[in-house]
């Protein structure tokens, strides 16, 4: 059985069990963070996706901890399809998992092979290549989250080096017809920051017009705003995957939950990055 090594522990995030679990746990209560988890809300709606961002979790889990805490307000998901870019273009353009397990110090968290095998049969770019995953931190920084606050979930880790409206439509709709009768059980991840490397005021300006169209389920939209106006935004893909499913899934609400970026944590203002996180229902 294949397993995965944490490749960013002690950089991204804290080494140590005790330390990572302090760390979400600030994360969640930190001023720009949800404050709490204990928000259960009975009623039929659910989250179909979310938008999360992947940085360093001293400067983006804050606002990446809104949108596992918002899932959990309302069912408890058996599996997460984590979809991220693949930053450093190691391996396949496109790449899944579909056996094996992924380790962090807290734990290991198994790969649900039925459905990473059926989305993998759908999309012929899918190549199955752990290589792709080895180096990379996007999909790794979400599997902390899931092992805190649903620890009885899988994953199915999927990377794009290819990132087009053309996969991302294709993936969208595959995806979709998995997940069939069967959404609330799962939950889609993309893993994704804004806009990178520019002075806080810019950085928020440019962010607003992508996360506009992202808010009207607008994939090509989003595209164009982000390419007119360089948009530095390094997961597209996997956020257009996420509208196209959603929209597939017959999603009925979008909602920006937090949007900062590293100056409001770090208060380094000059170079920024920008973060948001965005739940879509049904």
């Amino acid at each position: 059985m294949v397993t995965r090594k944490p490749a960013v522990a002690g950089m991204f995030y804290e080494a140590s069990r005790n330390g990572l679990i302090n760390q979400i746990k600030w994360s969640i209560e930190h001023e720009l963070g949800p404050k709490s988890t204990m928000n259960f809300k009975e009623n039929k709606q659910f989250v179909l996706s979310i938008i999360v961002p992947h940085a360093g979790y001293v400067y983006s889990g804050p606002v990446a901890a809104h949108a596992y805490v918002e899932v959990s307000k309302y069912l408890k998901p058996k599996v997460f399809i984590i979809i991220g870019p693949n930053h450093y273009g190691v391996g396949s353009p496109a790449a899944i998992m579909t056996s094996g397990v992924w380790e962090t110090p807290l734990g290991q968290v198994e790969i649900d092979e039925e459905v990473a095998k059926q989305i993998k049969a759908k999309v012929r770019d899918l190549a199955e290549d752990p290589l792709a995953f080895e180096r990379e931190h996007s999909v790794e920084v979400q599997v902390p989250f899931i092992q805190y606050l649903f620890p009885d979930s899988k994953i199915v880790p999927i990377v794009l080096w290819n990132q087009t409206i053309d996969l991302s439509r294709r993936l969208g709709s595959a995806i979709s017809e998995v997940v069939d009768g069967r959404a609330g059980e799962v939950v889609l991840v993309a893993s994704s920051d804004l806009n990178h490397y520019e002075p806080h005021d810019v950085t928020t300006g440019k962010d607003m017009r992508v996360i506009e169209r992202i808010l009207n389920m607008d994939e090509e939209g989003f595209y164009t705003v982000m390419d007119k106006y360089d948009v530095s935004v390094c997961g597209f893909g996997a956020i257009m995957t996420a509208i196209v499913y959603s929209r597939k899934q017959g999603a009925t609400g979008v909602k920006l939950l937090k949007h900062a970026t590293s100056g409001d944590t770090s208060g380094y203002l000059l170079e920024t990055v920008g973060y948001a996180s965005i739940a879509f229902y049904k």
